[in-house]
């Protein structure tokens, strides 16, 4: 009988666990790119597009191209010359600073 409540006990605390490291995964703050997945073939003009999450006011994405900051993007690459290419998408502060909370990176090949 203390075998049985004791894997319980230790089943309830798991689950707590869990629960727990579900709840705080679901509010850290996050960025995410979207499409293109990474690896995909895009043509010279595409676009883009990510998931900021749970960031602080005032935070806000910046993209960049082969490590090149793309300042005021909109969203859409235009007249990416052929080849491999990484995109990496950071989260900045309201002073334009990298936040140092999050980036995801992709690389994508343009084709003809």
């Amino acid at each position: 009988m203390t075998r049985v409540r004791l894997s319980a006990c230790a089943l309830a605390i798991a689950g707590a666990l869990a629960v727990s490291s579900w709840s705080a995964a679901e509010n850290t703050t996050a960025i995410n790119i979207i499409s293109p997945r990474n690896g995909e073939t895009v043509s010279n003009t595409f676009d883009i597009k990510y998931e900021l999450r749970n960031a602080p006011a005032g935070h806000h994405a910046h993209v960049y191209l082969d490590g090149t900051y793309q300042k005021g993007f909109k969203g859409t690459f235009t007249h990416v010359p052929k080849g491999e290419h990484t995109i990496t998408v950071t989260i900045a502060d309201h002073d334009h600073k990298d936040a140092g909370m999050a980036t995801d990176s992709i690389t994508v090949k343009v084709g003809e």
